[in-house]
């Protein structure tokens, strides 16, 4: 066998290194790419819907229904899910300040076991809201199912949903996407949550690449329209209106 020259050796790893080293950074160019595309579609969807998020109950317009997006009670056993907690207390303090009539709760309803949208009402019922105005919606699967069954199954327009800000932005894009009248309320978030927010800008693409498919929820069904607004005839008098509804409503049952 002949023996190959040292500088062709030396030739041969050369190569051999050149093609890693050009496969690394192809590799470091496309992570980058990704990387940036992924910052900029969330920074557009956080911009494009900034001017329908509000955080303050005063400032936040009335509107008839609210869609309250559901989560896990828990993050592990006996160990609460403050995404959920923060989002219940928002919706009651929307409900006791009457900036909101009806309350669509829609989640996940996958197994006898896990219930969003039953485990939601049973504990808003303890909070104090009766349950003459609570409607679950038991196939919000993900955000733009329960957007959009909001408006096309039950009728909920206009609508203020009820989750943490930066999941309000995705679904108000959502929303915004599919022309429906939608504002959202941002509850508070946990003290740690940077994770969340981390698989938050992979849902973003994931939304961009839905609504560009123009993916379908997977369930619709026949309408179910919610109750129209309640009626109030004079801003000073509305407080008193909704509270003895409410009143009445604890009557009955």
């Amino acid at each position: 066998m002949p023996i190959q020259p040292e500088g062709q050796h030396q030739s041969i790893r050369f190569c051999r290194f050149s093609t890693i080293k050009k496969w690394i950074y192809a590799l470091l160019g496309i992570a980058t790419l990704g990387i940036l595309t992924l910052v900029l579609i969330d920074q557009i969807v956080g911009f494009s819907v900034r001017n329908s998020l509000y955080r303050d109950v005063e400032k936040t317009p009335y509107r008839p229904y609210a869609v309250l997006l559901g989560t896990s009670k828990y993050v592990a056993r006996n160990t609460p899910n403050q995404f959920y907690q923060h989002r219940l207390a928002s919706t009651k303090a929307l409900f006791d300040a009457q900036k909101i009539d009806y309350i669509l709760l829609s989640g996940d309803n996958r197994t006898l076991q896990y219930n969003e949208p039953r485990t939601m009402k049973r504990d808003l019922r303890k909070m104090g809201i009766s349950e003459q105005f609570l409607f679950p919606d038991y196939a919000g699967f993900r955000t733009l199912d329960s957007i959009i069954r909001a408006k096309e199954v039950f009728k909920a327009e206009p609508m203020t949903i009820v989750t943490q800000a930066f999941h309000c932005e995705r679904a108000l894009f959502i929303a915004k996407y599919h022309d429906i009248d939608a504002i959202c309320f941002a509850a508070n978030n946990p003290d740690v949550y940077t994770m969340t927010r981390l698989r938050e800008m992979l849902a973003r693409f994931l939304m961009v690449w839905e609504l560009l498919t123009e993916k379908k929820p997977h369930f619709l069904g026949d309408p179910e329209p919610l109750p129209p607004p309640i009626i109030r005839q004079q801003e000073n008098h509305s407080q008193d209106e909704h509270k003895s509804a409410v009143e009445n409503s604890a009557e009955i049952q």
